[in-house]
């Protein structure tokens, strides 16, 4: 398998959370728009995959927002899906 298969293979196996919701939405995210992120972009996603489902949902339904604007930008891009 090649280091992108791979990649992509962990980084799908992150997007399965604990919730129905973050699972739709992080892995549509993942298939349609992961490989055409800029590099910084794909870093904040893997980040972004460390927050626990509770902190995940709540930046997501918009109760509470990131300070880095970098961050909140790629929560509203998984959110809207684009």
């Amino acid at each position: 398998m090649k280091p992108l298969q791979e990649k992509i293979k962990r980084l799908r196996w992150q997007c399965r959370r604990g919730m129905l919701e973050l699972d739709l939405l992080l892995g549509a995210f993942l298939d349609q728009y992961y490989l055409n992120l800029s590099a910084a972009d794909k870093d904040l996603f893997e980040q972004l995959l460390t927050y626990s489902d509770q902190d995940l949902y709540r930046y997501l339904i918009k109760q509470q927002l990131f300070e880095d604007q970098s961050m909140q930008a790629l929560i509203e891009r998984v959110r809207c899906g684009r």
